[in-house]
Formats: C-alpha cells, sequence, structure tokens
C-alpha cells in the first residue's frame, strides 16, 4: 500500500503525462493495492510470493531508470525515490517471510512422512526458497545502497564558457539543440529573468549554461540569466533553456509537452 501511494502521488502531481511510464505507473498502483488487499484477505503464500515479487520487480524498474533509462524517461535520484526503494525491500522482506513461513504442525508431519517417497523433499525445497529470499534481499540492499550513491545530483556549473546552439527538424518541427543534437526545452513557470527549475528539477533538466553560439540558420533572440548561484543560463526569446535527462541520442524530443517537477515543458521551437 504505502509503495502504492508513493506512485499514486507521482502519477496525480505529473508523470501521468509521461509517454508509457504515465500508463505503467497507473498499473503499479493498481496492482499494488489489489495485491495488498489480496494478501490481508487471503492468507495465502502463493499471494505472498506474488506479493514480494512485485515488490522486488518495482525496485528492479526504479533502479534500471535510474541509470539506463527506461522507454525514454530516465529517474534521478530523489526523497520519495528513496522512500520507495525502502519499503519495496522492507515490503519483499516481510513478504517472502510470510511465504516461507514454517508450516503448521498437522501439515509438517504430513510432509515428514513424504520424505521417504522422495529424494527432494518439501522441506529442502522450503530452507533452499528460504536462503535465495535472503541472497535476494541482500542483494537489494547492498545494489540500491551502490547505485543510490552513484546517483548524485549534480551542481550546475558556473562556468561562462561559449555553448553551440544549432536548430534540427524533429518530427516535423524546427526545435533548437544542443551541439550534440539534443533537444532544449522552456519551462512554463519561468519568468524572462528567473528560473523556477532548481535541486531536483535542474537534475532531471539540467539548465543550458554559458554564452550562446548560434549555428547557421539559427535566428531569433538569445540573452541569459544569473542562476541563484551565479551560473549564467541561456535564454531564447525570453525562455531560459533545458536540457533532459530522458532523451538518450540525438532527434528525441521526450520532454515534449510532459508536466514534471512543478510545470509543463515543451520543446523550444525556433521562432520565424
Amino acid at each position: 500500500m504505502a509503495t502504492g501511494a508513493i506512485h499514486l502521488d507521482l502519477y496525480v502531481t505529473g508523470y501521468r503525462t509521461i509517454p508509457t511510464i504515465g500508463g505503467l505507473f497507473l498499473v503499479q498502483v493498481i496492482s499494488a493495492f489489489v495485491l495488498a488487499a489480496a494478501v490481508i484477505v487471503l492468507d495465502s503464500r502463493l499471494v505472498s510470493a506474488a506479493g514480494a515479487g512485485f515488490a522486488v520487480s518495482t525496485l528492479v524498474g526504479y533502479l534500471w531508470s535510474l541509470h539506463f533509462g527506461l522507454f525514454g524517461f530516465r529517474e534521478v535520484r530523489t526523497t520519495a525515490g528513496v522512500a520507495a526503494v525502502v519499503i519495496e525491500v522492507l515490503g519483499f522482506v516481510a513478504l517472502a517471510a510470510f511465504a516461507l513461513r514454517p508450516y503448521r504442525y498437522h501439515i509438517a508431519a504430513e510432509l515428514t512422512a513424504s520424505r521417504r517417497r522422495s529424494i527432494v523433499t518439501p522441506r529442502m525445497i522450503m530452507l533452499t526458497a528460504r536462503w535465495l529470499a535472503v541472497l535476494v534481499a541482500v542483494q537489494a540492499v547492498v545494489a540500491s545502497a551502490v547505485l543510490l550513491e552513484m546517483n548524485i545530483t549534480p551542481t550546475t556549473s558556473k562556468g561562462a564558457s561559449s555553448v553551440v546552439v544549432k536548430v534540427a527538424r524533429i518530427h516535423g518541427v524546427s526545435v533548437l539543440t544542443n551541439a550534440r543534437g539534443f533537444t532544449l526545452y522552456w519551462f512554463a513557470p519561468d519568468s524572462p529573468t528567473k528560473s523556477a527549475c532548481y535541486s531536483t528539477c535542474a537534475a532531471y533538466w539540467p539548465p543550458l549554461v554559458g554564452v550562446a553560439t548560434p549555428s547557421a540558420g539559427v535566428v531569433g533572440t538569445f540573452g541569459s540569466l544569473r542562476r541563484s548561484r551565479g551560473a549564467a543560463q541561456v535564454t531564447y526569446d525570453h525562455h531560459p533553456l533545458y536540457t533532459y535527462i530522458g532523451d538518450s541520442s540525438a532527434g528525441q524530443a521526450s520532454g515534449n509537452h510532459v508536466k514534471l517537477n512543478g510545470g509543463w515543458w515543451y520543446e523550444m521551437k525556433m521562432s520565424g
């Protein structure tokens, strides 16, 4: 229920606008609450095992998205993400323990009697499953700690180096890109003189900092604004510019028309 509640909050506050990821978040929320209710009502080892698998698969999905991206979206380390990791690890441990708990006396006696008829006994299977669950739990804790520590939110450079701004046709629209061909975006809550994107937001949407050097064919008005820590952020037609970590290669615009980090994001179309 806790992990479902976290994903529901993220879904409602913007993740629903992310292509594919939004739908997957909704599936995760529904599945989490259905499994939680089933675990409470049914007293079933199978349902508990399914819940444990659900918890660890959700954790794997988050860690994968954190470092490699998933369906054109890449996560960054956030408080909600860390809380979800802790809950999913604890959830896996609790549900696996419930699924692999000792049998009641009369069932255990029947299983003991069956040992003579089988080389691989139910007790051996149960012990093996318990050790595997412990191994998975330890691996989940270690992997989560290491990968979360590696995913440090970058700080914005204060340098005033020249940054090349180009134009490219993406999905039939002329949009601005950086020197590597990655789409540039603008943020609806920004003003011409102030960026509203800091901290976690700036980790998802790294500001374009430096002095703009337009390539041939790029028209429009370039300028800059001063960010809170002194970096000069490039503006275009009075819009501060950003890239998006969800774009893994040139020619993508997966951050276009997405509501995330407090407002709507749009690709920066070339004026004129």
